[in-house]
């Protein structure tokens, strides 16, 4: 088991290169995390929703991701509440304070669904989550030393040294906890290293005098390892540039500067790792009006609260910002969420994300969404259809991507279904199982579109075309293996790290 001294101590990055790691030699591992605040979701192939980072440690691992992995998935509508999904369905919207009365049913589903996966795989790489030493919560616990007892899992302790403080962090985690949960932790991590890491032998002396127990490794920061990130939190450390008021006027011929928009409860951020990773595209993601610009595109994404996040786009200026861009002639795309914000208005007679029965939306395609209990989750795969300007040649393409949403969306009136608003996509496969299902939204000169599809720019083809019509130049080719490569390399930088004979050894694998 991998814990944390912290949230975004690289918990996750390191499951993923071990589960990376172990399957290169052969054997059948699983990532397991018991429960996982993030909106940043996946879909499975039976359509239960998972964590991303367990998805992505999936197949790292060589296998599918399936609900088992992570049981519990707690995705924030508010401050202080969350849509519970148990077992990769949306059970319940619960309180803040209410959400441990649940916990004998909640605990039953944690130790169930690492049982099973623990019947089928050779090893189970579990996943913590924040810090086991947060003591006010511990009475509750169901995600670290809980799951460590119960499993009687050895747990590898990781200190994120970018952050400061490395011997409080470690150290002091160490020492909060009972001696039972104690004699569990067999080696620490110091994670996040920048520099000569010859530098810090006095300090992993220190550490393994005070603690009793050996520091397994040191790990570099390891920066664009193009593996998905789990949550928002990484978002912080994609601020845009300090010389952003300069940056698109500044571009060479065949950049381009596209603007996502940070809302405060953004959901699968993701989709748009694969624009970035296009050398000539710069991603900002913007949360204020003084640092949109005039970029060449802006995209409103997913969404865990249309409404609420609606609203805070027009407390901030930005939606008036964006229909003004847009009138001029500017790109806007809108996913999943910002797809519903798009249309004309969004209306919700059962409540179910807002007490207002009617919200007025950005009025730039002729849609409306009426939101529903029902949640979908699919794996989809769909047709692009015959579309103006950019669409037109990929007429015929097959897309592949995922659904996570609430409600649906349809053409205003039927009038201005032909020419603002069509439908540009036709859903062919939700879960395996053969429909005809249009989707999507395209306004007549293809500048303003949107779709209920995650992980649409994960299409090379499709990617590649948008943003040729944004004048970005295709400057190489694409690896089909890409992401293989890179779950490989981050497997070898954690290798070279971290003394696997001692890991070996404290697994019982010698």
């Amino acid at each position: 088991m991998i814990q944390g001294t912290s949230s975004s101590s690289g918990k996750s990055l390191l499951v993923t290169a071990l589960c990376r790691i172990f399957a290169r030699q052969g054997l059948r591992v699983a990532p397991f995390k018991a429960q996982n605040m993030s909106n940043n979701a996946a879909v499975c192939p039976d359509g239960s929703e998972i964590g991303r980072a367990q998805a992505v440690q999936a197949i790292a691992a060589g296998i599918e991701p399936q609900a088992d992995m992570n049981p519990i998935l707690l995705k924030p509508e508010a401050d202080a509440r969350c849509q519970v999904v148990l077992n990769g369905r949306a059970w319940r919207t619960v309180a803040a304070r209410e959400y441990y009365r649940y916990r004998p049913q909640l605990w039953a589903a944690v130790t169930q669904a690492l049982d099973r996966l623990r019947a089928h795989y050779d090893w189970v790489i579990i996943e913590g989550a924040g810090s086991p030493a947060e003591l006010n919560l511990k009475a509750g616990d169901l995600v670290n030393m809980a799951v460590a007892r119960y499993a009687q899992s050895p747990v590898l302790l990781v200190g994120d040294i970018d952050r400061g403080g490395i011997f409080a962090q470690l150290l002091g985690t160490l020492w909060l906890l009972p001696p039972e949960e104690r004699a569990l932790v067999r080696a620490m991590i110091v994670n996040k290293f920048r520099g000569d890491i010859s530098l810090f032998a006095d300090g992993v002396r220190i550490l393994e005098e005070r603690s009793g127990i050996p520091v397994l490794g040191i790990v570099p920061y390891l920066d664009r390892v193009r593996i998905p990130d789990e949550d928002s939190v990484a978002l912080e450390e994609r601020k845009y540039p300090l010389n952003f008021r300069r940056l698109w006027t500044a571009l060479p011929p065949g950049e381009v500067d596209i603007v996502v928009i940070r809302l405060p409860r953004i959901s699968n951020f993701d989709d748009f790792d694969a624009l970035m990773d296009e050398p000539g595209v710069h991603m900002r993601y913007v949360s204020d009006l003084e640092a949109l610009g005039s970029p060449h595109a802006i995209i409103l994404p997913g969404s865990k609260s249309t409404s609420s996040d609606l609203g805070w786009l027009r407390a901030q200026g930005l939606a008036d910002a964006i229909q003004k861009f847009a009138a001029r002639g500017g790109a806007v795309v809108g996913i999943c969420g910002g797809y519903q914000m798009l249309g004309k208005v969004l209306r919700d007679p059962l409540h179910v994300e807002s007490p207002e029965e009617e919200i007025a939306g950005l009025g730039l395609l002729p849609l409306e969404t009426i939101f529903a209990r029902d949640k979908i989750t699919h794996r989809v795969t769909a047709r692009i259809l015959e579309g103006p300007a950019w669409l037109a040649p990929l007429a015929g393409t097959v897309v592949h991507g995922y659904e996570i949403h609430m409600g649906r969306t349809e053409p205003v009136a039927l009038k201005s279904f032909e020419q603002e608003g069509r439908p540009w996509l036709c859903i062919t496969q939700r879960s395996n199982v053969p429909v005809e299902i249009l989707d999507g939204a395209v306004s007549a000169d293809g500048r303003i579109w949107g779709c209920y599809i995650h992980g649409l720019f994960e299409n090379a083809p499709l990617r590649r075309a948008w943003l040729a019509s944004l004048g970005w130049k295709n400057q190489t080719e694409e690896t089909q293996s890409a992401r293989q490569d890179a779950f490989d390399a981050l497997a070898d930088a954690i290798e070279s790290a971290l003394d696997m004979q001692r890991l070996y050894a404290i697994l019982g694998m010698q």
